[in-house]
């Protein structure tokens, strides 16, 4: 996206000067390098269609690789490696049931960032 540089100047400030009450109000929400990074690879992962439809899927069930591939068009081996980036984010888990994996979110706090997310796109 080009911005004008009229556009530009508009959202920036006039006067160079800082205002010590409100970064001492940002100062503790402020996540340290690592931390931010682990966001940003969270944030990452529901950035592809594919794994934002997978999560979806797995809301309310825990559903295995071939049930993903038949609900969402693709192959066995797409799928699976979707599913290994979201298990290596901690965002599902997996267990064996004789020859099939079936993958279930990792817990509420999954589920409760992407109701959240779907709800903001409401607003």
């Amino acid at each position: 996206m080009i911005i004008s540089p009229e556009l530009a100047a508009k959202d920036c400030c006039d006067e160079q000067e800082t205002h010590p009450d409100l970064l001492a109000k940002a100062i503790p929400d402020l996540p340290d390098e690592y931390e931010a990074g682990r966001l940003a690879d969270l944030f990452k992962a529901l950035a592809d269609p594919t794994r934002v439809r997978i999560i979806a899927a797995l809301l309310h069930t825990e559903l295995c690789v071939d049930d993903l591939a038949n609900l969402l068009d693709m192959s066995q081996s797409a799928i699976s490696h979707q599913l290994r980036l979201l298990r290596n984010l901690h965002l599902v888990q997996f267990r064996r049931s004789g020859k099939h994996a079936f993958y279930r979110l990792v817990d509420d706090h999954v589920r409760d960032l992407f109701q959240r997310s779907r709800e903001h796109l409401d607003c």
